[in-house]
């Protein structure tokens, strides 16, 4: 029996065509949950047969339970539903909501260890797994194309999502509510497939997923169950999310990590990031403007050099720098001391500025003279992937990468190159940066294998498969800064001069 807990649970019991089933499952229901701040929320998706009425007339035999009866008057689905039982949750201050099935195909005699589990093991979502005991799911009647069905998909999942979770299609779990108000699943579909979705979302959001065995049951609900359909739903919208994270195209269903989180450290191969830290001496002053999370930061701190960081939004980072100031980089008269560094970093940060040109121009005035190296990553819009979606007619924007949907402006080679010498700098470097294959397949043999392929193309069309681009520049002296020159210049002649005479 569960201890005395102090969160408010609501046990959500999704129905349709259960008119047979639903006060079964309700009888089902430990006593103990009749000691909690509870709630059974049962919501009717449209049934044909009487299984709101039957409920309804039958409540008072569940004098124990708080139970609320709702009717969709239109059928929203399997997954649809479920919106409707979540919203009902957050909208009326639960801790905790378990997802329980009008079928009876899950136990509702494990509801006591579902809820224990997730706030002892501080979990956003425990799963009821029927595959944690080897065989037995088998043993106690899964069908045999469900139960290898269920392994391969859930195999498929694990190898796409990086994961290692035993079931993926298991509808019986228990969630923490804060969690779901900060997941968009009213997003993801009304069908089945509702399930994986939301167990994705979670994924991409990093939160805390644990398992634990529940017994296998299965009755009337596989003659509803389109297996076929379901499991196409399920691997294409597992792809569709390792698509979306790796930036070829967007699905705002999967957009959960949100502002510089999203972002990684590039280092181990060849890119922007290993290649800035490279450009950098030992035991320089290094100014890191759009810092993000100071990533490069650090790692410059960790060759002796003296760094500092601006950005518009606060910085994690900010304690390992010598220094941190938030500023807002698109006011063309932020006082920068660009003067006082011996390098400066604008790694991915001018695309995301309303007006780069006058902010370079800017950088160059607040030099004062002094020749600072700039160090300036871009995307590069001509990469041949956004090329063929523009053949194919897309433009996808996404979570990160060279349409990342924070960008403002887009560039190739020879406009990020014009951007800095019409502003006045020396560009002395420009080079192509292959793509990430390492973050965006995990760093193996086969994504060296494609960094190398990259690197050899970017050598012949450096337009078309460079993914970034990577300057160094120098700033030349303004007008006003060589009249200065050339008045101290002449002063000192003039001076000269006269000692002679």
């Amino acid at each position: 029996m569960i201890e005395k807990i102090n969160e408010k649970v609501l046990i959500f019991i999704v129905a349709f065509n259960a008119e047979k089933t639903i006060l079964n499952v309700l009888r089902r229901i430990p006593p103990s949950m009749s000691k909690l701040d509870h709630q059974i929320l049962i919501i009717d998706d449209c049934s044909g047969d009487k299984t709101f009425s039957s409920t309804i007339k039958n409540l008072t035999q569940f004098k124990s339970l708080n139970i609320k009866v709702l009717f969709n008057p239109e059928k929203q689905g399997y997954g649809g539903n479920q919106k409707l039982g979540y919203h009902y949750a957050i909208e009326n201050g639960f801790d905790l909501v378990v997802l329980l099935h009008g079928d009876g195909q899950y136990a509702p005699e494990r509801l006591d260890e579902m809820i224990s589990t997730i706030i002892r093991e501080k979990a956003d979502v425990v799963i009821g797994s029927r595959m944690l005991d080897g065989f037995s799911a088998l043993r106690e009647g899964m069908p045999l194309y469900k139960f290898f069905g269920n392994k391969i998909l859930t195999f498929i999942q694990n190898s796409l999502l990086k994961t290692r979770l035993s079931e993926f299609h298991s509808g019986y779990r228990i969630y923490n509510v804060q969690t779901l108000s900060k997941i968009p699943f009213e997003l993801n579909s009304n069908d089945f497939h509702f399930d994986t979705e939301i167990l994705i979302q979670l994924i991409l959001g990093k939160f805390v997923i644990r398992e634990i065995p529940i017994p296998a049951y299965y009755g009337d609900e596989i003659r509803h169950f389109k297996g076929v359909k379901y499991a196409w739903d399920v691997i294409f919208q597992t792809l569709n999310s390792r698509l979306h994270q790796v930036s070829l195209f967007y699905e705002r269903k999967f957009d959960i990590r949100r502002g510089v989180e999203k972002y990684t450290l590039k280092r181990g191969y060849p890119s922007s990031h290993e290649y800035a830290i490279a450009e950098v001496k030992n035991d320089s002053t290094v100014l890191d403007i759009g810092c993000g999370e100071s990533l490069v930061g650090i790692e410059l701190v960790k060759k002796g050099c003296r760094v500092e960081a601006i950005d518009s939004e606060d910085s994690q980072g900010r304690d390992k720098l010598i220094k941190f100031t938030q500023i807002n980089l698109n006011d063309a008269e932020a006082p920068i001391p660009v003067d006082q560094f011996d390098y400066i970093l604008l790694l991915d940060v001018l695309e995301h500025l309303e007006n780069p040109e006058e902010f370079v121009y800017n950088i160059r005035k607040l030099s004062k003279g002094k020749l600072p190296k700039i160090i300036v990553s871009v995307p590069n819009i001509g990469w041949f992937t956004v090329r063929l979606q523009l053949l194919l007619g897309g433009f996808n924007y996404g979570a990160r990468g060279i349409l990342d949907l924070g960008h403002r402006r887009l560039f190739t080679f020879s406009t990020i190159r014009a951007i800095f010498k019409q502003a006045g700098f020396k560009i002395t470097k420009s080079i192509g940066v292959p793509a990430p294959y390492p973050l965006a397949i995990g760093d193996n043999f086969i994504s060296r294998i494609l960094i190398v392929i990259n690197q050899s193309l970017i050598k012949i069309f450096p337009g078309l498969f460079s993914y970034q681009i990577f300057l160094v520049t120098v700033p030349l002296p303004t007008v006003n800064e060589l009249l200065q020159t050339s008045r101290d210049s002449s002063d000192k002649r003039i001076d000269e001069i006269l000692r002679i005479l």
